[in-house]
């Protein structure tokens, strides 16, 4: 698997601020970049939401992360920057047992809420940071976040494919293909091994065209794209908890850009 997560120990001195992290600079950062060649395609899906209405769309080649960030490398800008989430300045996060629900004291160290901890989760995808975090994060490596435009180009390609493996269900003939919910909306399970977030790059058989791992499922990315006049910000993938339905490369979702979930993360483009 090609990333690099810092072991228990470092990632609970690191979320404590106790240890420092390496260079911040994006060559030398803990995680693997893809090339993604431009291309033209037409986003969208005829048979989605009517958000969904196909377009169009033309993307510069770019870089993207193979892999969404990790718990141990938001640790690490976290001991590195001093940076303090949304959710930790607001004293809440939003966490999904079936329904969104407020929780007092949920952050990206507590993602359930203050009962939880990130022992053991240090490759599983960092969950409750705000647009704003994700920014924050991805510009201290020199990159940014994706354009809806660039992660849905990234997720399928050129084929017109549904998910971002092709067009079969992602438990079609009993190959795992992504981490996700139930297969009626929307709850978490077991049948994939998780019952929330799995480690990045757990699902190979789920990769997308140009070798992405988890470009559905295991959680939301916030992309750089603004829903409109809205004042939210689009996120793309799916997540533990979605159905199928949810999972295929042409869903949209929205959430203003000061809050945190616990079934949302992100990944970081770059430019060529």
């Amino acid at each position: 698997m090609m990333h690099a997560v810092a072991g228990i120990g470092r990632l609970l001195a690191v979320a404590l601020g106790v240890v420092a992290a390496t260079s911040a600079s994006w060559a030398d950062a803990p995680f693997e970049m893809v090339e993604i060649p431009g291309g033209s395609f037409e986003m969208g899906d005829p048979e989605g939401r009517p958000d969904e209405e196909p377009r169009p769309a033309t993307v510069a080649a770019f870089r993207l992360m193979q892999l969404e960030v990790t718990n141990a490398q938001f640790a690490a800008f976290v001991a590195e920057t001093g940076h303090v989430t949304d959710p930790e300045r607001r004293g809440f996060g939003y966490v999904w047992p079936g329904r969104w629900i407020k929780v007092p004291g949920a952050d990206w160290r507590h993602r359930s809420g203050p009962a939880s901890n990130p022992i053991g989760l240090d490759d599983h995808p960092v969950v409750q940071v705000s647009w704003q975090d994700a920014r924050a994060f991805c510009r201290h490596h020199g990159l940014r976040l994706p354009s809806e435009e660039e992660w849905e180009f990234a997720a399928r390609g050129t084929d017109g494919r549904i998910f971002p493996w092709g067009d079969g269900a992602p438990d079609e003939g009993g190959a795992r293909r992504a981490n996700y919910g139930t297969n009626k909306c929307c709850a978490a399970d077991m049948t994939d091994g998780y019952h929330e977030t799995a480690p990045v790059g757990s699902y190979p058989a789920g990769v997308s065209p140009f070798g992405l791992h988890d470009m559905g499922g295991n959680v939301w990315e916030w992309t750089s794209s603004p829903d409109g006049d809205t004042g939210k910000y689009v996120i793309r993938g799916g997540g533990w908890g979605n159905n199928p339905f949810c999972l295929r490369v042409s869903y949209r979702h929205k959430n203003p850009p000061d809050i945190g979930l616990d079934m949302v993360g992100f990944r970081c483009a770059g430019d060529l």
